[in-house]
């Protein structure tokens, strides 16, 4: 991967915006690149938290393990998107599980240089903060749905939330643009298999959504917003929020 396309792709990347094209282009000379398989891992729980990174393309899945051994999806993660962010908070280890649904590849920094970026360049640390401020409201928000919503509400706004973290539209509608299991929105939501299947089939007779084998596209984006019970002018876009573009 070329400087000069690291140096493009991060003019786009929130974390580093507001950066100055010379800045830029040393962020970019700090950086590697790695690329992982789909089924592998960006890191494991428990691992030292020694890198963070941006992913150039691909998805990646965040998760983390209960007790009884059991996977919870915290976020995907699509192209120009910050992930290992334990990196950047001073801590040890990381928290969490980094699987690439499909094959990606990602721009790395290990902590002392992103440290250093960030002490030579504040403007970093305030995206940073930025960045966790985004996560931790859209943490809240998810406890709040399940405290408080009937799951087929609370299956809408997960789909309402990927469609925004990693939607490509296409002709026939939204798709979520990754595998994207019914364990996975089950363990998002907190419903069982069975009843996400449910959802998903009786939204799919009313034409509300196509679903094929680990895919979700949106057909009728006001009914799922409907049912959700979130009004259009207040709620996170259905369609996806604008990011960074991998060079291809």
């Amino acid at each position: 991967m070329e400087r000069q396309q690291r140096v493009r792709f991060l003019r786009q990347v929130p974390l580093f915006r507001g950066l100055q094209a010379d800045e830029i282009d040393v962020v970019a000379g700090a950086a590697r690149v790695r690329d992982v398989e789909r089924g592998r891992f960006f890191f494991r729980p428990g691992a030292p938290a020694e890198v963070a990174y941006v992913l150039y393309r691909g998805r990646v899945k965040l998760a983390q393990s209960t007790g009884d051994g059991a996977s919870v999806v915290v976020r995907f993660v699509g192209p120009g998107d910050l992930f290992g962010i334990e990196t950047l908070l001073d801590r040890r280890l990381y928290r969490l599980a980094a699987s690439a649904v499909r094959p990606s590849r990602a721009l790395a920094w290990k902590a002392a240089t992103m440290t250093g970026l960030m002490e030579r360049y504040p403007r970093i640390a305030l995206n940073t903060l930025r960045e966790l401020s985004g996560r931790m409201q859209e943490l809240r928000e998810r406890y709040l749905e399940l405290a408080t919503e009937p799951v087929e509400q609370r299956i809408a706004h997960t789909v309402l939330r990927l469609s925004a973290q990693v939607g490509s539209q296409t002709t026939n509608g939204l798709l979520i643009d990754m595998p994207l299991s019914r364990e996975d929105l089950g363990a998002m939501t907190g419903a069982t298999l069975y009843t996400v299947s449910r959802v998903l089939r009786g939204w799919h007779k009313r034409g509300f959504v196509a679903v094929g084998p680990q895919r979700v596209a949106i057909l009728q984006p006001d009914a799922i917003r409907s049912i959700a019970g979130v009004r259009r002018d207040r709620t996170a876009p259905i369609a996806p929020r604008s990011r960074a573009k991998s060079v291809r």
